[in-house]
């Protein structure tokens, strides 16, 4: 780098060329290993970020046509796009959350439900209590699958419950249930009233959704897509 002159100080000029011969040997040196490593890395950073901010733009953008698509069949007609994809996120984590606590309970042999089908009557009672809402234990016994019993369980929007049911070979399927509510954020948007089927199969286990009269439904469980499915028709035909 050569320091600015100024014509009415020729001293500059010398004290330049001074510097320079000074510090000459640290000029001609090359740059070191790890300031290129580092200088490496901070470029890839910055390429990643790029990518990640172009990533959640285009998902943005699928999950807005999405479910502007979804809730624009006849089931539900939105307020407008941003009502579509808060609710289609409503959905997708009200799924999750189904997921997610028929893996915590699955696994379980003494204390797979809070209360046993034995008890159904209280069961069905206490439930339908705790969430607001008459319930119906739906009965799978046509696809060999019998009621083990069901818990309470927290949600976004209050109280969730969970039945969950075996067939003869030890596989579980569980019914997640609750109350959908309002879109978060919105002050004056619609309840989530209807939906159609809609298969999950990616999350912590396969799943059915649908949603009716403000009430979201999943059932999940480690089976085939197709027997979920025929399961999932048992259930929405006894309960609605």
């Amino acid at each position: 780098m050569t320091l600015p002159t100024n014509p009415t100080h020729p001293d500059d000029a010398a004290l330049d060329a001074a510097l320079r011969g000074l510090h000459r040997n640290v000029l001609d040196e090359p740059v070191p290993a790890a300031l290129l490593e580092a200088a490496r890395q901070v470029d890839a950073l910055q390429k990643q970020s790029a990518l990640h901010r172009r990533s959640a733009a285009m998902a943005a953008s699928v999950l807005l046509a999405f479910g502007v698509g979804w809730f624009g069949h006849g089931y539900l007609q939105p307020q407008g796009s941003a009502d579509a994809v808060a609710m289609a996120g409503t959905a997708n984590e009200f799924v999750r959350q189904a997921g997610f606590a028929h893996t915590v309970y699955l696994p379980e042999k003494r204390h797979p439900v809070e209360v046993a089908a034995a008890e159904q009557d209280h069961l069905v009672q206490w439930l339908s209590k705790r969430l607001g809402k008459p319930l119906k234990i739906p009965q799978l016994g046509a696809q060999g699958f019998e009621l083990v019993g069901g818990r309470l369980l927290p949600g976004d929007s209050g109280a969730r419950a969970q039945f969950m049911f075996q067939n003869s070979q030890g596989q579980r399927v569980t019914l997640y249930l609750g109350a959908l509510g309002k879109v978060s954020g919105q002050s004056a948007t619609p309840d989530i009233q209807a939906t159609q089927f809609r298969f999950e199969p990616d999350g912590p286990v396969p799943s059915f959704y649908w949603a009716e009269q403000g009430f979201g439904y999943a059932l999940s469980g480690q089976v085939d897509k197709a027997t979920l499915m025929a399961l999932s028709k048992l259930v929405y035909a006894q309960i609605n």
